[in-house]
């Protein structure tokens, strides 16, 4: 009679409530990422904080979901139905001002207390449904293998990804998305409480399998592997993610495209053992490998979006099928389901907390990435030297020769980024990385008669320079020469005496190369580390002659937080990497601007960008204000360390633009058809690719 009750529950029912789980878990990711970043300063490392403290969630999921699996039918369904009950008192997911940041320092860990207070009950529910469910699935029944569903799960979390940055981002305000999102995890809920009070019958006592059933217990070994080759592929996810935010954009569109390649390589792994073929597959990662190795060693060669991010994408897709495949093949019997996505999940958080935990602090510098490429490599060579039983069935020399091959290549990838690595170690007078990033300074010889020059690099972007000769060290270069739209606004505002300037964005200080006398200047700069290189490490500061302080924390935060500046000319060059924070160009950052600018005060955006086009977004504040917004392009040479800038100077200034320093330099700026303005409710970097 039991068991005529355990067929009656629909498989259709599981899966539908594995589908929904999966599509709201991840997207609440970008989500909740995009909700939070404005306070911390709009970094790419927010993103993977949030990767880290969902990384340890699912953990926690599948620690509960495998503990769970072991109660009573009747205790199961009283436990879970009350956990979901309670979580509903976390809705709506829209986080409290309490969690902002009240002034500078690492916020780490108060992004990991935000996201536990905001999502991380209804999160932990949802990362435990699918082990959960495919164990009472097996038991409902007769012992079915519930494998596919794990990749129904996968292909849930794929949708919830993509649909995100195409479809959701781009038509919903964040207070929208948190509200659906919250009465889409409502219906889950109630879904989930019928699942389990349906099966609860099935799971009235512990299951007994026979032992043919059961199968042989995975030894100790084997659940290493499991959890290395999970470690392997999460860390690998991160380390890509940060490296194409920190020098692009931390936007969701780029967010997703690493991820959802990661969840794809699951689904493809999980659904049939048709879809990974370790011979191409091997042969594949023995090109990417050393590709890659190359590519992180010469990042400046990618200036071209799309294919920067089809390499990586490719690369790192071809290493997770390799992961994900070896990981499938190796999953056991469905008695051991639940203690396998418990390593698989321990895997998983292992990478996130290398990556997105330990690597910011030990590391003076970004080497997760080579680090990572150099212990996927060795991990295959010992895969190829476990598999050598199987190879001597084929061919005894191939059995010795490939995986002697293979720790050879290893050994190069690791010596080949090592060496890289340690020359710009060698070559540096600092090196230094914490949450929002890694600073290198070096110094270098130059074309022109001005040689030496001191550099700042933040990532792999410059972030200024500085002549050492003491007859040149007031001479501004790269983005803030004479010729440059920062320059040029100088220059005119200069003509009418004293100046009172305000500048988002440290770096070095270059713009302290035009202050004079009598002038005043006040920078805001998010990352303490950032004010120790341009104190201890250059001279703009130093020999600044007009009164200057420099105010550490995010500049939006502060300035709302102090008392009205009435500037003449305010800055905006908040770069982290290449990537400039989204809310400092939302209408209520433009609000504020006007706030603490003088009535016939000017702004000046920096707007230079290999990828994203972001003066029309600029325009469109600019209109929304009343004001009238030029963008000023300059070449630059490379003799005089000049480098190509784009600014875009905004002011309501009569004849501004009319004047001889600025006449036929400052251009209209031509919108993007259909471009919606920013705030901070809404913003959608994906229409401004370039």
């Amino acid at each position: 009679m039991e068991d005529t009750t355990i067929r009656r529950v629909p498989t259709a029912l599981f899966g539908a409530t594995i589908l929904l789980s999966a599509f709201l878990l991840f997207q609440v990711q970008p989500l909740i990422a995009k909700l939070i970043l404005p306070w911390f300063g709009g970094s790419a490392a927010v993103w993977t904080s949030c990767m880290l403290f969902f990384q340890i969630a699912l953990l926690g999921g599948y620690t509960y979901a495998h503990w769970l699996s072991d109660q009573s039918g009747p205790r199961q369904t009283a436990i879970h139905a009350g956990l979901l009950a309670l979580s509903l008192l976390s809705l709506p997911i829209l986080p409290s001002v309490w969690w902002k940041p009240d002034g500078p320092g690492d916020p780490l860990l108060r992004i990991l207390g935000l996201l536990t207070a905001t999502v991380g009950l209804p999160y932990f529910l949802l990362a435990s449904t699918s082990p959960l469910l495919q164990s009472w699935y097996s038991r409902s029944n007769g012992g079915a293998m519930p494998y596919r569903l794990f990749a129904l799960s996968n292909a849930g979390s794929m949708a919830g990804l993509l649909t995100y940055p195409i479809l959701v981002e781009p038509n919903l305000t964040n207070r929208a998305q948190a509200w659906m999102w919250s009465i889409a995890y409502t219906t889950f809920a109630v879904v989930c409480v019928t699942v389990s009070f349906l099966s609860r019958r099935s799971r009235a006592a512990k299951p007994v399998w026979t032992t043919e059933d059961a199968g042989t217990a995975p030894a100790f070994s084997q659940k290493l592997l499991w959890m290395g080759l999970a470690a392997t592929a999460s860390a690998l996810l991160l380390a890509v993610t940060n490296h194409v935010t920190q020098n692009i954009a931390p936007i969701p569109f780029l967010w997703v495209a690493p991820l959802g390649l990661y969840l794809l390589s699951f689904i493809l792994c999980f659904d049939s053992d048709h879809w990974y073929h370790r011979t191409i597959f091997a042969v594949l990662a023995a090109v990417a490998l050393p590709t890659m190795a190359y590519a992180i060693a010469n990042a400046d060669d990618f200036s071209s979006l799309k294919v920067a991010i089809t390499f990586f994408c490719a690369a790192i897709f071809v290493l997770f099928m390799v992961c994900h495949g070896e990981l499938a093949s190796r999953r056991p019997a469905p008695a051991y389901l639940t203690s396998f996505y418990l390593m698989v999940s321990l895997g998983g958080a292992f990478g996130g907390l290398l990556i997105g935990f330990a690597a910011p602090y030990l590391f003076n510098a970004v080497y997760d990435l080579p680090v990572i490429v150099t212990l996927t490599a060795f991990l295959f060579v010992y895969l190829l030297w476990s598999e050598r039983p199987a190879l001597s069935r084929i061919n005894q020399t191939l059995a010795t020769a490939a995986p002697l091959v293979a720790a050879v290549a290893a050994a190069w990838i690791g010596s080949y980024l090592a060496k890289d690595t340690w020359q710009g170690m060698n070559n540096s007078r600092v090196l230094m990385r914490n949450f929002y990033g890694s600073l290198q300074v070096y110094d270098s010889d130059t074309a022109g008669k001005q040689s030496p020059v001191r550099i700042l690099r933040h990532g792999t972007i410059d972030h200024g320079e500085q002549f050492l000769r003491a007859e040149n060290r007031r001479r501004p270069t790269t983005y803030f020469t004479g010729g440059s739209g920062i320059g040029l606004a100088i220059h005119e505002l200069q003509k009418h005496g004293p100046m009172h300037v305000g500048i988002i964005g440290l770096g070095a200080g270059s713009i302290a190369a035009y202050c004079r006398a009598g002038d005043n200047y006040r920078y805001y700069e998010i990352n303490p580390q950032v004010l120790k290189v341009a104190d201890e490490q250059f001279y703009y500061l130093r020999d600044c002659p007009a009164e200057h302080d420099v105010v550490l924390g995010d500049a939006r935060l502060v300035i709302e937080r102090s008392p009205v500046q009435k500037y003449d000319l305010l800055v905006v060059d908040a770069f982290s990497g290449d990537a400039i924070p989204v809310h400092l160009l939302t209408k209520e950052a433009w609000a504020l601007y006007w706030k603490n600018l003088n009535p016939d005060g000017v702004l000046a955006v920096h707007v230079s960008n290999r990828y994203l086009r972001l003066a029309p977004v600029v325009a469109l504040g600019a209109e929304g204000s009343g004001k009238e917004a030029r963008i000023v392009s300059y070449d630059g040479t490379d003799i005089d360390e000049e480098a190509p800038s784009d600014w875009v100077l905004v002011t309501s200034r009569p004849g501004f633009f009319d004047q001889d320093g600025l006449r036929g330099k400052a251009e209209p700026i031509k919108p993007i058809p259909g471009l919606r303005p920013w705030t901070d409710d809404y913003s959608n970097v994906f229409k401004i690719l370039r």
